[in-house]
């Protein structure tokens, strides 16, 4: 069986450890894990992007929100100058 060392943050490691100890897993296991979906899946089994995944701008209702204020403002000519505190 082969053996790989990496390095990492301190604080990441503990963190990380934290979380699969919850899920019934050690860091070992859960790195075979996610190579082995890397393999399966032919790349990294998740999206990699530049935006934070809990950056409250890209959330789904702000996306919604800023779509409606856009179509809004196409059908309108771009003359809103109000928007009530609610939408």
């Amino acid at each position: 069986m082969a053996q790989i060392n990496i390095r990492m943050d301190d604080n990441l490691k503990e963190d990380a450890e934290k979380l699969f100890n919850a899920l019934g897993l050690n860091i070992s296991s859960a790195v075979n894990i996610f190579i082995s979906q890397a393999v399966r899946e032919g790349g990294l089994p998740f999206a990699v992007t530049t935006r934070a995944g809990n950056d409250p701008f890209y959330s789904d209702e702000n996306m919604a929100r800023l779509r409606r204020s856009i179509e809004r403002m196409e059908t309108t000519g771009g003359t809103i100058h109000e928007v009530p505190l609610d939408d």
